[in-house]
C-alpha cells in the first residue's frame, strides 16, 4: 500500500532552507534559502554567514552602534549566497527562504528571474526595508506568500 501521509514539495524544499540555515554561525539570526525550478530541482542553497575567505573569528557577530563592529557590515544574506551557489539560469524558480528578505535582497531576487518567494516569517513587517521589499515584489509581480502549517522539524542531536 502506498504510504499517504508523506510531504509535500512545499514542506521539503522549506526543509532544506531550514537545514542550511543550521550552517550559519550567527547566534541571533540563523537564515537559509533554496532556490527551486520548474521541475522541482534544487539548483541553489545559501545561508547567511561571512564571505568566502573572512575568518569567522575575525570579524564580529554581534548587532553594535558602531557599523564597523557590527555584523552589518560584513554578512552576506541567505537569498544572495543561494543565488550565487547557483550555476544555471534562474528565470521562473522559486526561492523558499527561513525570513522574509530584506529591500536589498529582493533587488538581487528579482534581478535573478526568480518568479515566487515562499518565506517561513517575518520579524518586522513594519520595518521601512521590508516595506521596500513588499513594493519592489508587488512592481516587479513576483509571487510572496508565507508558508502556513509548516510542521517539519530538524531537531540538531546535541
Amino acid at each position: 500500500m502506498k504510504k499517504t501521509d508523506y510531504i509535500g514539495w512545499d514542506e521539503y524544499f522549506m526543509g532544506v532552507a531550514h537545514l542550511s540555515a543550521m550552517r550559519s554561525k550567527d547566534d541571533s539570526s540563523q537564515v537559509g534559502a533554496c532556490i527551486v525550478n520548474d521541475k522541482n530541482r534544487i539548483v541553489g542553497i545559501g545561508y547567511n554567514g561571512f564571505p568566502i575567505g573572512c575568518s569567522d573569528d575575525d570579524l564580529p557577530w554581534e548587532k553594535n552602534e558602531d557599523f564597523l563592529q557590527s555584523k552589518y557590515a560584513y554578512v552576506v544574506h541567505a537569498e544572495p549566497n543561494a543565488i550565487l551557489n547557483s550555476s544555471v539560469d534562474l528565470a521562473d524558480s522559486r526561492m523558499y527562504v527561513t525570513l522574509y528578505p530584506c529591500n536589498e535582497c529582493a533587488k538581487l531576487i528579482i534581478q535573478s528571474g526568480i518568479k515566487e518567494v515562499i518565506y517561513l516569517d517575518h520579524k518586522y513587517p513594519n520595518d521601512p526595508i521590508f516595506e521596500a521589499s513588499r513594493r519592489l515584489f508587488e512592481m516587479a509581480k513576483i509571487r510572496v506568500r508565507k508558508l502556513e502549517n509548516y510542521h517539519l522539524r530538524i531537531v540538531k542531536d546535541e
